[in-house]
């Protein structure tokens, strides 16, 4: 008996030894439980990156192979569209509905968004639809990271911070910097303001899933600017006017996404029908040009641009295959063809503006993407992550640029204005980027 009343006075003293530990270090409860968190969406978002690349890699290249394929454009898009209508309607939203989720937690995203987006993103880059990889990255993760929210017993703001998390990962994991990509899950769904109790599972889940893809020894691409001019009044005036031309092509790339998005819909009822014609369109667009340089992820054309002045038509063509394939309802992202369109802009601007070419197709490939996204501190980080710090001056400048300039549109439109770019749309805080554009 006495020692039985020993244990049970040493448990309790151990009890309040460790309440009062946590009394005094209030952060540690939360530290462990969102490292474990982290760990999890680590390992299993990392492992699915990994898949994914391994995957695109052998689309892209099977099909480069075997080009006859691209003619199989349209049956590919009707298989895509069959899917999603007769199974995936919940899910069609994609990363709006995470973004959605975010603001607005309801029910747990289906973890059939994974697959599905998966093979629709495969299928896409098979058959020769131009399309990035991000939007896939970015809903596997969601749908994975969301399966953690019953176990955990997560309530609704928790949520909400387990589902930037699985972004951040998704997008740190895919592109290979997870700098960039937890500042993007904590800037990308409210324009203007950030969630800071979201930092440490952001970094922390990003963080690790990119050591896991690399684990898995799946490489990611690199670039290199091999110019930097010394910091002057006149680079600095050239890096604004770079920016602008930034800008401009970025609302031009969400606007006209949405609008040829609402003319499929409009014109053709029937979902289905929509990538099958999209497809027809694309596949006779690359036959009649004659060449594949504008499908797919076009990586080559992007390494391309920091070597050589490209021409200045292929941003547009890029931006058109694009806005076909994606408004037509192929899986996808937009992430990497705007990379592409902003690099590509960026070299040809070199024509008219006196900085390295490397340079402003470095300043292109993110300010772009930061104009399009409204995500301009991610984008600073993801050049210095990709390119090195020595142009962080040049790159920001560009990227503050375009995203003043870009205007309260992006190719997310379930995006909320958190802070209003400047005074005069104060009274659009708090509206999405839908409403604000009507």
């Amino acid at each position: 008996m006495t020692n039985r009343k020993q244990k049970k006075s040493v448990s309790k003293k151990t009890q309040i030894q460790f309440k009062l530990f946590f009394r005094k270090f209030p952060a540690i409860p939360y530290i462990i439980k969102w490292f474990l968190i982290s760990s999890i969406i680590g390992i299993c978002v990392g492992s699915a990156s990994a898949g994914f690349l391994v995957s695109l890699d052998w689309a892209t290249n099977f099909r480069e192979n075997h080009l006859w394929l691209i003619a199989l454009l349209p049956i590919g898009g009707l298989l895509i569209g069959l899917l999603y209508n007769y199974l995936g309607k919940d899910i069609e939203a994609g990363n709006n509905l995470l973004i959605d989720s975010i603001h607005n937690p309801k029910e747990i995203i289906p973890f059939k968004m994974a697959p599905f987006v998966y093979l629709g993103t495969i299928a896409t880059h098979f058959f020769g639809g131009s399309a990035g990889r991000e939007g896939t990255a970015l809903q596997m993760a969601g749908a994975i990271a969301d399966q953690l929210t019953k176990p955990f017993k997560l309530n609704e703001s928790e949520r909400k911070i387990l589902l930037i998390s699985a972004i951040s990962a998704g997008f740190g994991s895919i592109f290979g910097t997870p700098l960039a990509g937890a500042i993007f899950g904590l800037e990308v769904f409210l324009i203007g303001r950030i969630k800071y109790n979201a930092i440490f599972p952001a970094f922390a889940s990003a963080i690790l899933a990119d050591l896991v893809t690399n684990l898995w020894q799946v490489k990611h691409t690199h670039y290199h600017i091999n110019s930097i001019p010394q910091i002057g009044t006149l680079p600095i005036v050239y890096s604004i006017i770079a920016g602008i031309a930034f800008g401009i092509c970025a609302a031009s790339f969400s606007k006209t996404i949405h609008y040829a998005t609402a003319i499929f819909k409009n014109k053709i009822a029937y979902a289905p029908f929509r990538p099958f014609i999209g497809g027809i369109i694309v596949s006779l667009a690359v036959l009649a040009i004659g060449t594949t340089k504008y499908i797919g992820l076009g990586i080559p054309t992007i390494l391309q641009s920091f070597d050589q002045q490209l021409p200045i038509y292929d941003f547009a063509i890029k931006m058109a295959f694009t806005i076909l394939t994606l408004s037509a309802g192929f899986k996808g992202g937009e992430v990497t063809p705007l990379f592409f369109i902003g690099a590509t802009l960026g070299s040809a601007l070199s024509l008219f503006i006196p900085l390295p070419t490397s340079l402003l197709a470095g300043m292109g490939f993110v300010a772009v993407f930061a104009g399009a996204t409204n995500t301009p501190l991610a984008c600073m980080i993801m050049a210095i992550e990709l390119f090195g710090a020595e142009c962080g001056i040049y790159v920001a400048i560009a990227c503050v640029v375009s995203y003043l300039l870009s205007g309260h549109n992006s190719i997310y439109n379930k995006q909320i204005i958190g802070e209003a770019k400047n005074s005069r749309y104060n009274n659009h805080i708090g509206k999405t980027i839908n409403d604000n554009n009507h």
